[in-house]
């Protein structure tokens, strides 16, 4: 495959779109990242920096005057792309799309059919497949004709064995569809070929991932493929995340339903919106707001996300029969040496021996030579993952 591709990555009030040379020597090559934020809002930002880092694009509307839906910003989009050569078309568009169901195991090019299968899981990723769809439609009408490929975050957990893929409710359900998918996929798949350069031995092992951001959850693999992760049938689940509650006993659902009459769609806005690090803090979604406070909730949050994270560690260890290596990612991973070295302490009883001035100076290796599991952090590129895939079904 010749030519550019267009990664696109749509959020609620946001677009990222990357752009790669396809055929660079090293396979796709990054010519620059950028992103229009505050979609709808009264104050939109849209910011831009080629590959070196250096800012191309810094410019930020008042009063309205920005992108105000995801055309508008996918138009937005265009017009910078092609200021200085006006013909201008990507060879491709590539799509992260949080949720393929039970038929999407890989990318595939999106079509009417394909485009009207994901609207029906909308239900199952309301906070994400919504945007998805949007940013394909505002694509598709920016780039009449070019090729759109949607690459899903439950495509890498597909092959997990079936007592980590079902719940114990009736096998039917299983037969329609609800079942523990997992999500974070185009990461991990991003993570585990990582690894494959940076240290095959734990990449052909037994490699704990954690994907540690605002949305958050963690990936057992082996020989870099998914056996089990903190995610089900939804993101909702698992890891305590920036406002998603993560793990929770379904009957605390049924009683805010029936005892405190909650309808559900003020369930849904509660778990999704109100949770997690946000309700538990009562301050902050943002990690680093809570690591800098002097406030006890803010402390306790922390806590809470430390200990869940650390409890996972364990029951993602023992679904592999042992642990090779732990690897953290995600802005909270990649970012915050803080928690990293919780998170390290607490598992020294598996063998873990973290190198404290490592962690602090953001090493990739982070963990002593004599650790018997050894630990790392490596940043994720789901952007160039998405364009690998591009490349590949796209053809030469």
């Amino acid at each position: 495959m010749t030519g550019e591709v267009l990664v696109i990555n749509a959020g609620s009030s946001s677009i990222k779109v990357s752009l790669f040379e396809a055929s660079g020597p090293a396979g796709p090559e990054l010519r620059l990242r950028g992103l229009v934020d505050g979609i709808g809002t009264p104050h939109p930002h849209a910011v831009a920096k080629d590959a070196t880092g250096a800012v191309l694009l810094d410019e930020k509307w008042a009063g309205g005057g920005g992108p105000q839906d995801h055309d508008a910003a996918m138009a937005f989009v265009v017009e910078r792309l092609t200021r200085d050569r006006p013909s201008w078309r990507p060879s491709g568009i590539g799509h992260r799309v949080v949720h393929g169901g039970v038929r999407y195991q890989a990318p595939v090019r999106i079509d009417a059919g394909v485009r009207a299968y994901l609207e029906t899981l909308v239900p199952l990723a309301p906070l994400h497949e919504p945007a998805n769809l949007q940013g394909i439609d505002a694509a598709g009408r920016a780039f009449p004709g070019v090729p759109q490929v949607a690459c899903f975050d439950t495509s890498f957990h597909r092959n997990k064995p079936f007592a980590g893929d079902a719940y114990a409710l009736p096998r039917e359900l299983y037969e329609q569809g609800i079942r523990r998918y997992g999500f974070h996929g185009l990461s991990y798949e991003y993570i585990a070929r990582a690894m494959r350069q940076t240290a095959p031995e734990v990449a052909g092992g037994r490699m704990v991932v954690a994907h540690l951001g605002n949305g958050a959850s963690m990936c057992a693999l082996r020989d870099g493929q998914s056996v089990e992760t903190t995610m089900g049938f939804t993101a909702v689940d698992g890891l305590p995340m920036g406002t998603r509650c993560g793990q929770l006993d379904p009957g605390v659902v049924l009683y805010l339903l029936d005892e405190k009459k909650l309808t559900s769609g003020q369930v849904s806005d509660l778990l999704y919106k109100q949770a997690g690090l946000l309700g538990l803090s009562g301050l902050s979604s943002d990690m680093r707001d809570l690591l800098g406070s002097g406030d006890a909730r803010a402390r306790d949050a922390v806590a809470y996300f430390v200990y869940r994270v650390t409890c996972a560690v364990g029951t993602l260890a023992a679904a592999l029969g042992g642990l090779d290596g732990l690897v953290f990612t995600g802005g909270i991973g990649e970012h915050a040496p803080a928690i990293r070295e919780r998170v390290c302490g607490n598992l020294a009883w598996l063998g873990l021996d973290l190198d404290e001035a490592a962690n602090r100076a953001h090493q990739t290796r982070i963990s002593s030579p004599s650790s018997k599991v050894s630990a790392w952090v490596v940043p994720t590129d789901e952007e160039r993952m998405i364009a690998l895939h591009v490349k590949d079904l796209l053809g030469p």
